[in-house]
């Protein structure tokens, strides 16, 4: 088992839930992924709770505010990009033509983040890590393997993400393009097209390896979550389906039919 000790910047280090209703959470996602479960205190009187494997942080879980579902705020996965000045990179977030949710801020000793949003709207983190460096397991069966921007102006984002995390891009025959930090291939950018539902906002999707995508298919339904696009072929990469649990946060999960790139920083 390969465990990460640090990330270099300018990659997604970590993923967390908001969720309505955190205990049906950890019994879904125990139930699908086997994670184990450690709440913690935070100096604002609510419990974020680490999500892990054989004690090893793989995603974060907490309570959406009732303010935030007064709002009408759904469920919903959070990916954090690590940078080393969180400050000087909300700065660029505003420069480039994205807009900040609030200034940065500390998270107790774990780390120092803020939280912003592309010039489409689509909503990411940045993370300067303290005591908490992110995921310390990923690209292994149930955890992280992958971020997904999905927007309907690629090109736009393409220069934005460019300019905050210094990021270059490679596309494949289909036209993903392929997010290189420091020229590790880290992220993806795809193009929705006419044929996406109105609805669907720009988004970083989350994707988590899997081992067997049928029988996880067939898990998400048994403990209550909602297939919304069936197992469908990556090409030689594998294959996916796009799910949503109880609460209605929507995730991707993939099986791969070769190895995958090792874990960065470990």
């Amino acid at each position: 088992m390969q465990v990460v000790k640090e990330y270099p910047d300018g990659v997604f280090c970590w993923v967390d839930l908001a969720t309505t209703d955190t205990e049906a959470a950890k019994s879904f996602y125990g139930g699908l992924f086997g994670w184990d479960f450690e709440d913690v205190p935070t100096d604002m009187g609510t419990t974020y709770t680490m999500c892990t494997i054989e004690g090893k942080n793989v995603v974060g879980l907490s309570a959406l505010s009732p303010e935030m579902q007064e709002q009408g705020i759904p469920t919903v996965w959070s990916s954090y990009v690590k940078h080393s000045n969180v400050d000087a990179a909300a700065e660029k977030i505003t420069a480039a033509g994205g807009s900040l949710m609030g200034p940065p801020f500390d998270v107790m000793d774990s780390g120092r983040m803020v939280a912003g949003t592309d010039p489409s709207g689509a909503p990411f983190c940045i993370w300067q890590p303290k005591n908490h460096i992110g995921a310390q397991l990923v690209n292994i069966p149930n955890t992280l393997i992958w971020n997904e921007l999905q927007t309907r102006d690629s090109a736009g984002a393409k220069d934005f993400y460019g300019k905050v995390f210094g990021w270059t891009y490679d596309s494949d025959p289909n036209g993903y393009i392929m997010c290189k930090a420091d020229g590790r291939i880290q992220a993806g950018i795809l193009q929705m097209d006419e044929e996406w539902p109105p609805d669907v906002p720009n988004n970083w999707n989350v994707y988590f390896m899997i081992a067997n995508l049928d029988a996880s298919v067939a898990k998400v339904s048994e403990l209550g979550g909602n297939v919304m696009v069936p197992p469908t072929p990556a090409g030689e990469l594998g294959k996916f389906a796009v799910v949503q649990d109880p609460q209605g946060g929507v995730f991707t999960i993939m099986q791969f039919d070769g190895p995958v790139d090792a874990p960065p920083g470990y």
